[in-house]
C-alpha cells in the first residue's frame, strides 16, 4: 500500500521544483495528492494506518525521493508508531540510523546528502499535527517529538560553551582510560575558574550526546530534587522506562543498566562546586555503587577534603583529573595557543579586527600567539574577555607587552577603566553583584571574599 502512497506524492509533485514552489502552490500539490488517493483535504481519518498515510502527504510533497522510500517501509513505519506511543523520538531515530546502515536504501539516501534527523523530525511534527486533527484518543498523549538528546534548558550553554573549542584531547583521552580500565565509576574534573571545565564538558556532551546537568547556581539550578529530575526525564526518554517516575536514582541507573546491552552510559554533571545541599550525605545523593557499564563524568573546582562529598564502596572506580598539576600544563598550554590561533585567523567575529590591531603593532603572529598565551596564565576566561577586548579597541593605546597579565590583573584593569577606584565602597559592591550575575565572579556564601 505505501508503495503507491509514495509513487503518487512523487507523480503528482515531479514537475514541481521543491525551490521554486511557493506555500500555496505546494498546498494545491498537497490537496490534489490527497484527493488521487481518495482521502478527505479537510478532515483526516481517525486510524494511526490512515493518519501516517495523511501525514506523509503532507510531509512528502516535494521531499527527495529516497526519504520517501524510507518511510514507505514497514520496519521504519512500525519504528515510528513504537517511539509515538512511547514518546521516545530518539528509539525512532537509532531505529532509522540501523536500517540505513544495514540496506542498500541508506546509500541512496547518503548519496542525496539528506539531514536525516532533520527529516525525521519533521516528519513526525507533521504526524502530530494530523492526529490533533483528528481529535481521536488513540493519538493522546501527544509525545514531545524532539531530536535533541540534551534538555533544551541546557541547550544554549552547551552551544555557547563549544563555541571556538579548541584542543583538551588529554582530556577526554584520560576519560576514555578510565572507562576501558573500570566496569563503573566517577571520573572527575578539578580545576580553577576559568580552566575550562564547563566547556569540556559541554564539548563531551554534544559530540557523545549523552545526559547531562549543568549546575548554574545563579539560576538556581543547583539542588539534588532538580538534578535528579532532569536525569529521570532523560534516561526515561532515552531508555523507555516504565514505572520509574518515583525512583532515586539508585534504582533508575539499575534500571537503565538491564537495557544498556553491553554499551556504556555516561552522565556528564559540571560544576558540583555550586550544588547547595544540606545534610552530610553524598553531593548531589550520588550512589555509593554503580551498576556495570554506568559511569559519571563530573567537573568541579578545587576542595578541602571534608567538603568532597563522594565516597564510593569497594569495587567502584573513582579518580580525578586536577588540570593545575604539572604534568597537564604543557598540554594546557598547548591548548591555549590553538584557541588564539584560532581566534587570530578563523573566528568569524573577532579575526579580522585582531589581525589588525597585530599588524599595526608589527607583531608577528607567533609572537603574539606566545606573549598572549604567557600572560592567559593558561586560563580559557582570560581568553574569552581579553581577545574579544582587543578587537573591540579597548586596548587600542597598548602594546603587546601591556596587556592585562593574568584574569586577575584583567580585572583590575576592567575595574579602572569603569572608573570604580574613587567611588564609594557601596557603588563597589554593587559593581561586584553585576560582575557576579554576568558570570564573572562566584561570591562564597556568608563572606566577602570574592572567587
Amino acid at each position: 500500500m505505501l508503495d503507491n502512497i509514495v509513487k503518487t506524492i512523487i507523480n503528482t509533485a515531479k514537475s514541481a521544483v521543491p525551490q521554486a514552489i511557493d506555500a500555496a502552490q505546494r498546498n494545491e500539490l498537497v490537496v490534489n495528492t490527497l484527493k488521487k488517493l481518495k482521502l478527505d483535504p479537510t478532515q483526516p481519518p481517525k486510524d494511526v494506518d490512515g493518519v501516517y498515510v495523511y501525514a506523509l502527504v503532507e510531509y512528502g510533497v516535494g521531499k527527495d525521493e529516497s526519504i520517501l522510500k524510507l518511510f514507505r517501509e514497514k520496519e521504519i513505519k512500525n519504528a515510528f508508531w513504537s517511539a509515538y506511543t512511547a514518546n521516545s523520538p530518539i528509539s525512532f531515530w537509532n531505529k532509522v540510523d540501523e536500517f540505513i546502515q544495514s540496506y542498500a536504501l541508506g546509500d541512496e539516501i547518503k548519496e542525496s546528502e539528506i539531514n536525516v534527523r532533520s527529516e525525521l523530525e519533521e516528519f513526525g511534527q507533521v504526524f502530530i499535527s494530523v492526529a490533533k486533527r483528528t481529535k481521536s484518543p488513540e493519538f493522546r498523549p501527544y509525545p514531545d517529538w524532539n531530536f535533541d538528546e540534551y534538555p533544551a534548558e541546557f541547550k544554549s550553554l552547551i552551544m555557547e560553551k563549544i563555541k571556538a573549542f579548541c584542543g583538551r584531547e588529554f582530556v577526554f583521552e584520560e576519560f576514555e582510560n578510565f572507562i576501558q580500565g573500570n566496569p563503573n565509576g566517577y571520573f572527575t574534573l578539578v580545576g580553577d575558574a576559568g580552566m575550562g571545565k564547563s566547556a569540556i564538558a559541554a564539548k563531551y556532551v554534544y559530540d557523545h550526546k549523552c545526559p547531562c546537568h549543568f549546575n548554574i547556581r545563579a539560576d538556581g539550578r543547583n539542588r539534588p530534587e532538580l538534578f535528579l529530575e532532569s536525569i529521570r526525564k532523560q534516561l526515561i526518554r532515552r531508555y523507555e522506562l516504565g514505572n520509574t517516575d518515583k525512583v532515586n536514582l539508585s534504582a533508575l541507573l539499575q534500571k537503565v543498566s538491564e537495557n544498556l546491552g553491553g554499551q556504556k552510559l555516561v552522565i556528564v554533571v559540571d560544576a558540583l562546586d555550586e550544588v547547595e545541599q544540606s545534610g552530610g550525605g553524598n553531593i548531589l545523593d550520588f550512589p555509593t555503587t554503580l551498576p556495570d557499564g554506568v559511569y559519571f563524568f563530573l567537573t568541579r573546582r578545587p576542595y578541602e577534603r571534608e567538603n568532597k562529598r563522594l565516597n564510593v564502596s569497594p569495587g567502584v572506580g573513582m579518580t580525578e583529573l586536577d588540570l593545575r598539576a604539572s604534568e597537564y600544563r604543557g598540554l594546557s598550554r598547548d591548548d591555549v595557543k590553538e584557541y588564539i590561533g584560532f581566534m587570530l585567523s578563523a573566528d568569524p567575529d573577532y579575526g579580522e579586527k585582531l589581525q589588525m590591531w597585530v599588524q599595526e603593532r608589527d607583531i608577528k603572529k607567533e609572537d603574539f600567539i606566545e606573549q598572549v598565551a604567557d600572560k592567559s596564565e593558561n586560563n580559557f576566561m582570560y581568553l574569552r574577555y581579553v581577545l574579544p577586548d582587543i578587537a573591540k579597541g579597548f586596548y587600542s593605546d597598548l602594546s603587546l607587552r601591556e596587556l592585562p597579565d593574568g584574569l586577575q590583573d584583567y580585572y583590575q584593569q576592567h575595574w579602572v577603566r569603569m572608573g570604580m577606584e574613587d567611588r564609594p565602597q557601596k557603588n563597589k559592591f554593587n559593581a561586584y553583584c553585576i560582575w557576579y550575575f554576568r558570570g564573572r565572579f562566584r561570591f562564597k556564601r556568608n563572606s566577602n571574599a570574592i572567587t
